[in-house]
């Protein structure tokens, strides 16, 4: 990526950002209290130029800012140590950038205007997680297989018509099911339609949606115990080859069941606890789960988080 490139994306990079907002967050919590010259504002514009030219290391970094004029200008700073970029990335709450998220996609939605947020919102929710492998005797705080760490994007993102973007994002350690964020991720509205795969199987929570009307359609697991109530007619034009009203597991609350195959001729088992929507739109619906895919795999490939800059929790979540 070339100078003139650079500053162009970095500034629309920078854009979004109400540094306002940030600065009333920074004295409210006083995390710049003992800060010499790299404030957490100088900080945040420095590690998106680093991520967008790709640096590898808080030491290349601190050469770019020593050797390149232009830096200095956009990040206000002449020189920075390696150190100091450390310790300023190890010392700040990581729950400080997580409320800049949140104020960033609370701007999205009113970018994309109410009626179209509105109706984003009250449609489909895909939750899903992934999973950042790193190495493991650098990260032993974050062990989850015998040689590996990783930390979890545990996330949901909102689908309105073929546009997808992001709702929420909580960062784990790997090794939690993904189940033990499922309730963070829900959306507390009746309106909305959350669809999320077998990792967040639990029949206590499904009670729980289904006691508080909260709607979700989810793929069962194939050992899954199914009580038929009611078998209902199946069009034998549809895809769908079994339609159901059941119960499952120890759950009190009835669910659809809706069977269909796969691309691969595989039968695939979906239950959803909404009454009124058909078979048909229950199927496209856990299908549409291919999004958040495509998300992740977005992230990983555009955004380039491979090469960490510490090794702290709180390093590694900033």
């Amino acid at each position: 990526m070339d100078n003139h490139t650079t500053n162009t994306v970095f500034k629309k990079y920078i854009n979004p950002l109400n540094f306002n907002v940030i600065q009333r967050m920074i004295d409210q919590s006083g995390i710049d209290r003992y800060s010499e010259k790299l404030f957490t504002p100088r900080m945040i514009k420095l590690f998106i130029y680093a991520q967008l030219k790709n640096l590898s290391s808080l030491g290349r970094i601190s050469d770019h800012v020593k050797r390149k004029k232009k830096v200095q200008k956009q990040i206000g700073l002449k020189s920075i140590s390696k150190s100091q970029l450390s310790r300023k990335l190890r010392d700040i709450p990581s729950e400080f950038f997580y409320t800049i998220l949140h104020e960033m996609i609370q701007k999205l939605h009113q970018t994309l205007g109410p009626s179209r947020a509105n109706r984003a919102l009250g449609k489909i929710h895909l939750i899903d997680s992934s999973t950042l492998s790193m190495c493991l005797n650098q990260y032993e705080w974050a062990d989850f297989r015998e040689t590996k760490a990783g930390i979890k994007m545990h996330t949901s993102i909102i689908l309105c018509d073929d546009d997808s973007y992001l709702n929420d994002m909580i960062l784990t350690p790997a090794r939690p099911a993904d189940e033990t964020q499922l309730d963070a991720l829900i959306v507390p509205d009746e309106h909305a339609l959350h669809v999320f795969d077998r990792g967040y199987f639990n029949f206590k929570k499904f009670d729980a949606y289904c006691e508080h009307n909260r709607r979700f359609v989810t793929r069962i697991k194939s050992n899954t115990i199914v009580k038929v109530i009611e078998e209902l007619p199946v069009d034998s034009s549809s895809p769908i080859t079994r339609h159901a009203i059941v119960k499952i597991g120890q759950m009190k609350y009835p669910l659809r069941l809706v069977e269909v195959l796969d691309s691969k001729n595989n039968n695939i088992s979906i239950v959803c606890n909404d009454l009124n929507i058909s078979a048909e739109e229950i199927s496209d619906l856990y299908r549409s789960r291919w999004q958040i895919e495509l998300f992740f795999k977005w992230i990983k490939q555009h955004l380039v988080i491979k090469k960490l800059y510490g090794t702290s929790p709180n390093a590694v979540f900033n």
